[in-house]
């Protein structure tokens, strides 16, 4: 392996529903949130917004709340867990749903993820994008959690296959909505790929996954062509024989668990779902993220408020206005990219 010691940062996005929709009401929890520890939620945490057509589904989309930098994966999955709670703390009228998009309507700009952003040394990150590619199709199955749109069962992840937010590889690496990025904000490598997932040991696999292949001492070649049909069977088929090849060639460095890949989270809420409904599937999930324990539990009445909306707006999305415009300037302006030991931001 390498003589460097990678960095990582997660950020996580999630569906705050009430019962079965996102609404503005979100942005209450949000301010609620930010102002119990400001000095870590004012850039580490967002939200975001439907487009186009698909805000007729309304108006809200995801919330999100990041970590900070850490070069042990043990204390990045500890520190996630502790900000899972402070959310679950705040979230008092509204399930928390860590999927990837939501079940019961078909929005392709009104999506969830998980970032995974990796710092590695400027003379190793070429190498390291490219062996991440090389395996992340197979990694996103790790956490594919979007078996429906507008009520149709799709397969592992109809997010993957059609978020406005991600996409196969391109020439330029630096475009941001594509599945693999070198970030111009924070100077990493960020995988955009994923689904957020409750399961927190599936986070924990995949995060020291990550960690050995950015460090692997060979290279292996980047296939955009390659790419794009490993992560369109993943996202519609689940574990197929490619992808089991893919696995086999991991072993070499991981011995990752098989049975993780063979039957997904997605899996799991797709039968859920058949058996139990739509609303019954959000209230487990729910529990789930709040405890990390998969069960059946009773739904709650929830009801969005109009006047939590407007808390929320004056209390959490006017006060960050001014940062989430400088982010979005960083983002897509052409700067020469910082190195990865700078302090990450990952709101």
């Amino acid at each position: 392996m390498s003589g460097f010691v990678p960095t990582f940062g997660i950020e996580e996005e999630l569906f705050l529903t009430a019962p079965t929709r996102p609404h503005l009401s979100a942005l209450y929890a949000m301010a609620r949130l930010m102002w119990r520890k400001p000095s870590h939620y004012y850039k580490h945490s967002a939200t975001n917004f439907a487009r186009g057509r698909d805000v007729r589904y309304g108006l809200m989309s995801t919330v999100e709340i990041a970590t900070r930098v850490h070069t042990d994966p043990n204390a990045l999955l500890e520190e996630l867990r502790q900000r899972r709670q402070d959310l679950a703390r705040v979230v008092d009228d509204a399930y928390i749903v860590p999927v990837g998009h939501l079940f019961d309507i078909e929005a392709p700009t009104n999506t969830g993820g998980l970032h995974l952003h990796i710092g590695v040394p400027p003379e190793w990150r070429e190498r390291a994008y490219a062996n991440l590619a090389y395996f992340l199709p197979l990694l996103s199955l790790l956490t594919v959690s979007s078996p429906y749109a507008g009520g149709t069962y799709f397969g592992a992840s109809y997010r993957i296959a059609h978020s406005f937010a991600i996409g196969a590889l391109r020439e330029d690496p630096y475009y941001r909505f594509q599945d693999l990025i070198l970030s111009r904000r924070l100077g990493t490598i960020e995988i955009r790929l994923l689904d957020p997932v409750w399961d927190l040991e599936r986070v924990r696999w995949l995060v020291h996954a990550v960690a050995q292949i950015v460090q692997i001492p060979c290279d292996y070649p980047l296939e955009r062509v390659r790419y794009a049909q490993l992560r369109q069977q993943a996202c519609q088929h689940g574990y197929t024989d490619d992808l089991r090849t893919l696995y086999r060639e991991l072993r070499r460095w991981l011995d990752l668990p098989e049975a993780l890949l063979e039957r997904t989270v997605s899996d799991q809420l797709a039968e859920w779902v058949g058996k139990r409904g739509l609303l019954a599937t959000y209230a487990s999930l729910d529990y789930a993220y709040r405890t990390g324990l998969w069960q059946a539990v009773e739904a709650r009445p929830l009801r969005p408020s109009v006047h939590r909306a407007v808390l929320g707006v004056l209390g959490y999305y006017l006060p960050r206005l001014p940062y989430t415009a400088y982010k979005a300037w960083v983002e897509w302006k052409r700067v020469p990219v910082p190195t990865p030991e700078v302090e990450l931001s990952q709101g």
